[in-house]
């Protein structure tokens, strides 16, 4: 009578020697994808000057968040004795990270391109060094974006609260740093910081957008904010909110790009839920109340409330 052990023995002998077949397929698998790399129809980069890395990307909004909110997300307890140490540490690794990261997407851009010699090395030293220098500044902003919540958010028990669990201000953390690299010139590496937070949080910024002091975005799954968009102080936004373009004709990327084509909303605006304003000659005026799924796609006049007609539900 056969060994049952021996059965179990032979069938785990044909799997594995059934799995060494498969993957002896993957060198030719591997060789058709390399040769594909030529094709120009296609999007490759290979070269021995790297891009920015989306990780590295992480890890500087992780070490801003240590210094734009000093003891909220640092590894370690931060106190009065060694906050010197802590922030000093912080600010040097975020300064060798981000001088690598500009000096990269800037040389990309120069190889790419073949545009004229930008002194990448020089120039991300300098605006790695800018960016930090306006710290203080983002911090009294952000500060500021922190009191607005609490202020209109009853369910808000506390600053720390909103600090460490409310989508919108990681969001606006990461979009106020971004603003100023935008700001400062820097390609590609503002964007890829917005969409990892637009990935986290749902909250779709443009760094390029210009947002006041004092802006709230409350709960905010389903924000856009185009590149464009203008709002000024006191502003609060809800969840789904569009602050869009136009639709566009086909082939009309490169005559509208840097033109005016998101809407500008003037301060102490509340935006509801679902709402919908579009194209870049809109403009909310300061004070307006826009209701909730209204779509707009022209200018409303000061301490104008927009809303819908309440719909007939049919019961069956």
């Amino acid at each position: 009578m056969d060994d049952p052990k021996n059965q179990t023995t032979d069938a785990c002998k044909a799997d594995a020697a059934a799995c060494a077949q498969y993957k002896a397929r993957l060198p030719e698998i591997a060789e058709a994808i390399i040769a594909h790399c030529d094709d120009e129809s296609c999007y490759t980069h290979i070269d021995s000057e790297p891009i920015s890395s989306e990780g590295r990307v992480t890890e500087i909004i992780d070490k801003f968040r240590e210094i734009l909110f000093p003891g909220y997300f640092s590894s370690e307890k931060v106190d009065p004795v060694n906050l010197k140490y802590s922030i000093g540490r912080t600010v040097t690794h975020l300064y060798d990270l981000l001088s690598e990261q500009i000096t990269h997407t800037v040389r990309h851009d120069c190889f790419r391109y073949g545009l004229s010699c930008s002194h990448c090395e020089e120039q991300g030293h300098e605006v790695a060094l800018a960016l930090l220098e306006s710290v203080p500044d983002i911090r009294k902003v952000l500060a500021s974006d922190v009191r607005a919540v609490y202020d209109g958010d009853p369910a808000a028990k506390s600053h720390d609260e909103i600090i460490f669990s409310y989508p919108g201000i990681y969001a606006m953390t990461v979009f106020r740093v971004a603003h100023r690299l935008f700001e400062l010139g820097v390609p590609l590496l503002p964007r890829v910081m917005t969409e990892h937070a637009h990935s986290v949080t749902g909250i779709d910024i443009h760094p390029g957008a210009r947002i006041g002091q004092r802006f709230v975005i409350d709960h905010g799954t389903g924000v856009v904010i185009g590149e464009s968009t203008l709002i000024g102080e006191n502003v609060r936004i809800y969840q789904g909110v569009t602050l869009g373009a136009l639709s566009l004709p086909r082939d009309a990327g490169e005559a509208l790009r840097g033109k005016k084509r998101h809407p500008t909303i003037e301060d102490d605006v509340i935006i509801y839920s679902g709402a919908t304003i579009l194209g870049g000659d809109t403009v909310i005026g300061a004070g307006a109340v826009i209701g909730g799924n209204v779509w707009l796609t022209e200018s409303v006049p000061p301490g104008t409330r927009v809303l819908m007609e309440v719909p007939r539900l049919i019961y069956k």
